[in-house]
């Protein structure tokens, strides 16, 4: 089984609008959601074999503060163009070329990309995927080159506002 975890950035800074897009800093509100969500996935166990980020900043730092949460080295974490406001093609594209050795990958990036992929891979229909918000998807199958669209199993979706149930 394949296990992908899907994680927006957390929330951005727009105090700079001197600022590209892609180089935008996380603000105060996402600097605490960010560790709170690893916090969540560490008393899960959960524990990816490889983390995947959008170079956008915001991006890179929500990886960065949850791979310190989770115990995953940050200098592992790789960067990934496509990431960064890639289409679901792209998004699709990224996975199916995933190492099959791995079995549990984490991908940081942006929406409305992330919302549509997790829906497309579902077959499900979450409105938006809150910023620093994660979506759990498993995929009975041993290779990700075998991941099709709407054949991923929605295991969890959180957000730092959702109440525990």
């Amino acid at each position: 089984m394949k296990k992908l975890y899907l994680v927006r950035h957390a929330k951005s800074s727009w105090d700079d609008p001197s600022l590209d897009d892609i180089d935008r800093p996380l603000n105060q509100r996402g600097k605490k959601d960010a560790p709170e969500m690893g916090e969540r996935l560490k008393k899960q166990n959960i524990l990816p074999d490889l983390l995947i980020s959008s170079p956008g900043k915001r991006a890179r730092s929500t990886a960065k503060k949850i791979a310190q949460k989770i115990g995953y080295p940050k200098k592992d974490i790789q960067i990934h163009d496509a990431l960064y406001h890639g289409s679901d093609d792209m998004l699709i594209d990224i996975v199916r070329k995933l190492p099959d050795a791995v079995e549990r990958v984490m991908l940081f990036g942006h929406n409305p990309g992330f919302t549509g992929f997790a829906n497309q891979l579902c077959n499900i229909n979450i409105y938006n995927i809150p910023t620093a918000g994660i979506v759990a998807i498993d995929f009975h199958t041993d290779s990700w080159k075998e991941v099709e669209t709407g054949k991923g199993e929605l295991v969890f979706f959180d957000y730092p506002k959702k109440q525990p149930s």
